[in-house]
């Protein structure tokens, strides 16, 4: 079958790059023909806070990668869309998660659909974790550009709902996120503390990825600020670039007098270097706010790591509570008892047998299964 990706890859860095590229490689391993068709320029650099979208690894020498869209130009959109007709594609997937990409990718994919080809889309998230009000317009035109939809939680899949149209209503798949296991394999844990400069006898929480409002990051402060932690040997660590002004997380950690408690690694994260944040971490923490699901979820499983999430969309569905770590209340003190306890224990061994039954759910032949799996 001639399957065509389309969305964000290689030069373009991020977990939304690196799903993809491991979709495309689940696919050509299972024997058919991939292309990704990816942009010239994603986000206008106004539009985007972080320090730079680009990747420092090297162009993907497996992966068959053409850059052809541009997300603000209309005209490429039709040509893209046209493309993917003259290639006569059996099958493109597309991938959402932002409803500023709707126009794009949504004229796309109709545009490809009038000339035979199905079009299925992953969807990341439906709703935005920062809502506009000119969202639902956006994402309406979207998800009626599509045959059908993977949602990869119940919530997502609920969000969905919300927009299918009553009169042909397309149909919509559970799948979960899978395993990220293409960050390599785990180091030794004291290497890893020794290649991060970390304390090797403290319990090290790690904070992983993008630093946004919406997943905590402030909620886990206060918590770790708990006095109950006076004395004890636990060290966080905050992993990722801030994807809005960092000054506000500054300005708390004096409030909470914790300076010198907290290991701020606040430049992008590079693939060849999580498998050192994960190998030196014994509980990943995501005190969301708001979410659907996680991808950082999917690097912990990887790499046999206890979590502790936050109970809000579909984090609870992927981390069972007291089986592969913790759900709590979205507030600080429940965040610090989790972890209190989690301390106590003094054993990360515990989660692990959980973990291990856990993450045999999520191998990515099931998404391939989850995206291909009806009549074309």
């Amino acid at each position: 079958m001639r399957v065509i990706i389309l969305g964000t890859v290689w030069p373009y860095r991020g977990g939304l790059a690196a799903f993809n590229e491991r979709l495309a490689r689940q696919f050509m391993a299972e024997g058919h023909e991939v292309e990704i068709l990816t942009f010239t320029m994603q986000y206008p650099d106004f539009l985007f806070p972080g320090k730079t979208q680009y990747s420092d690894d090297p162009q993907p020498q497996d992966l068959k990668i053409t850059r052809v869209m541009n997300s603000v130009n209309p005209v490429s959109w039709v040509r893209t869309g046209r493309l993917i007709r003259q290639k006569k594609a059996d099958l493109l997937v597309v991938k959402f998660w932002i409803p500023l990409m709707a126009p794009c990718l949504g004229t796309i994919a109709r545009i490809a659909r009038k000339g035979g080809t199905k079009v299925v889309s992953v969807l990341d998230n439906v709703i935005p974790h920062e809502p506009h009000f000119r969202d639902k317009w956006f994402i309406r035109y979207f998800i009626g550009s599509a045959d059908r939809f993977v949602a990869m939680s119940d919530s997502v899949r609920a969000d969905c709902e919300k927009f299918i149209s009553r009169k042909h209503p397309q149909p919509i798949t559970l799948c979960p996120h899978p395993l990220y296991d293409n960050f390599g394999t785990p180091i030794p844990k004291d290497e890893a503390r020794k290649q991060l400069g970390l304390d090797k006898d403290a319990v090290c929480l790690l904070f992983f990825g993008f630093i946004r409002d919406y997943k905590g990051l402030d909620l886990l402060m206060k918590a770790y600020a708990d006095p109950r932690f006076a004395g004890k040997k636990v060290q966080l660590v905050v992993a990722g670039e801030f994807y809005n002004n960092g000054a506000q997380y500054a300005e708390l950690e004096q409030r909470l007098g914790l300076q010198g408690r907290i290991v701020w690694h606040t430049d992008f994260i590079p693939n060849d270097k999580v498998r050192v944040y994960f190998s030196a971490a014994d509980l990943i923490v995501q005190p969301y706010k708001t979410a659907t699901q996680s991808g950082v979820t999917q690097i912990a499983y990887h790499f046999c790591k206890p979590m502790l999430v936050t109970n809000v969309g579909g984090l609870a569905e992927i981390v069972p509570n007291g089986k592969v770590g913790y759900v709590t209340a979205v507030e600080p003190k429940a965040i610090a008892d989790a972890i209190l306890d989690f301390c106590e224990r003094g054993d990360v061994e515990c989660f692990r047998t959980g973990i291990e039954e856990e993450k045999r759910k999520y191998a990515w032949s099931r998404m391939t299964e989850a995206i291909m799996n009806y009549e074309l």
